[in-house]
This record gives structure tokens, C-alpha cells and sequence, in this order.
């Protein structure tokens, strides 16, 4: 499946002949996304500005290796997690968690039916959906915000992590598990 859009090689062949504007042009399409999947890992915003100064170093760096095999913002967005990833590898921050806070292995079903909007549609709960976010291992913040915030499709982080689809949907049902329980404790309403 071939996910490259002409305005990609375009913009990549502008960067790479050197000409004027080009790589700022990329820079600027793609340095939200890039802020999101670092933010996200690491939530510093010191630690993300150098991180997508990083990121955006090593894609200008390696941008001839692109190939269009997928879309640039997901090649870009995969750069930006392997910089991140190795961030949190160096201060050694565990990128998941494996046991609830009682110490139970979480079980497992790809099939769920909480539903994040309906979640935030009071304020309140909405606060605390926040926080809940924000106390996720990194990796299942990450991929939880892409795919919900971002409505960026499994496939595609995929594509950016290197992690199984189905690794993915784990991550996903862990994440909504972990915010139900905190939801439901700090509220008293089943979410």
C-alpha cells in the first residue's frame, strides 16, 4: 500500500536540490506532529523543543534515505519516536507498565467500548482524564493521543513505533482500562 502523495516526493526533491524555503516549508507542515509524538514520550517541554530540534537535524540529515514507501509525515513522525524513545532509554524511564497499581497482570481484549469523547464531555471529567493521561507510561500515552487525538489510524503507528498492530490495540485497551479505573475512582461514576 503506497500512502506517499505527490506533494511529499515534491516537497522531499525541493529539500534535497537545496532549493530556497524548502526544508522551512517542511519543517513547518510537519513540527506539530513531531511536537505531539515527542511531548507525549517525554513531557518536558525543554527535553521536547531539543528533541525536535533533534528530530528535524536528523531528518535533514537522512532525508535522501527517504523513499516514499509511506507518507513523509509518518516517516518524520517515526524519526521523531526513535529520537524519543532513545531519550527515555539513556534516563532509563520505563516506556510501559506491564501491572496494575495492585501489582495484577492486566488482561487483555482488543474489543472495548469506552468511548474517549463521551469521556470528556464534562468538564470535570475531563480534567481528570487529563491527569490520567499525563500519569501513562510514555509508549501508551503516545499511542493512545495519536490515535485518539491525532485520529492517526493503527497502521500508521505502526509505522511510526515498529510496534505490532496488534501490540497496538494492547496499548490501546491497557490505556482506556487504566482511565476508566482512575476515572471511575476519582469520580464515582462508572465510565
Amino acid at each position: 500500500m503506497d500512502d506517499t502523495h505527490p506533494s511529499d516526493l515534491a516537497l522531499v526533491a525541493a529539500v534535497l536540490a537545496g532549493r530556497p524555503g524548502a526544508f522551512e516549508c517542511l519543517v513547518r507542515e510537519h513540527q506539530g506532529l513531531c511536537w505531539h509524538v515527542i511531548q507525549r514520550m517525554v513531557r518536558n517541554p525543554e527535553d521536547t523543543r531539543e528533541l525536535c530540534q533533534d528530530t528535524f537535524l536528523r531528518v535533514h540529515q537522512c532525508l535522501h534515505q527517504y523513499r516514499g514507501e509511506s507518507a513523509l509525515k509518518s516517516w518524520i513522525a517515526r524519526v521523531a519516536y526513535t529520537i524519543a524513545l532513545r531519550h527515555l532509554q539513556r534516563r532509563r524511564i520505563p516506556l510501559v507498565a506491564a501491572h496494575d497499581d495492585d501489582g495484577a497482570p492486566l488482561t487483555e481484549s482488543v474489543a472495548d467500548d469506552f468511548d474517549l469523547e463521551a469521556a470528556c464531555a464534562d468538564a470535570e471529567i475531563a480534567a481528570h482524564l487529563h491527569e490520567a493521561i499525563e500519569a501513562l507510561p510514555p509508549l501508551q500515552r503516545t499511542v493512545l493521543t495519536l490515535y485518539y487525538l491525532e485520529e492517526t489510524p493503527i497502521p500508521e503507528i505502526a509505522s511510526i513505533t515498529g510496534l505490532a498492530s496488534g501490540t497496538i490495540k494492547s496499548h490501546l485497551f491497557r490505556s482506556r482500562l487504566r482511565l476508566r479505573e482512575v476515572l471511575e475512582a476519582r469520580t464515582g461514576v462508572a465510565a
